[in-house]
């Protein structure tokens, strides 16, 4: 059994860890730079960018979940 760091176990972190990392790397370095001023995410401020970056985190995530299913 896999110890569990509240409630949740390391694979799960690093799940979350690789979903994190990949979107925002996708995002910054691919979608941002094409992306209209609007959609694009200014530091330190809640706006559409980051609506768009989480979109794209979570896609991550849904993607390694489902790889990791097969």
């Amino acid at each position: 059994m896999a110890r569990k760091f509240l409630g949740i176990t390391p694979r799960r972190w690093l799940e979350y860890l690789a979903a994190i990392l990949l979107g925002n790397a996708i995002y910054f370095f691919s979608l941002a730079p094409h992306l209209p001023e609007e959609l694009r995410h200014q530091v330190f401020q809640i706006d559409w960018g980051m609506i768009v970056d989480f979109a794209v985190c979570v896609a991550v995530y849904g993607l390694i979940r489902l790889g990791s299913r097969l």
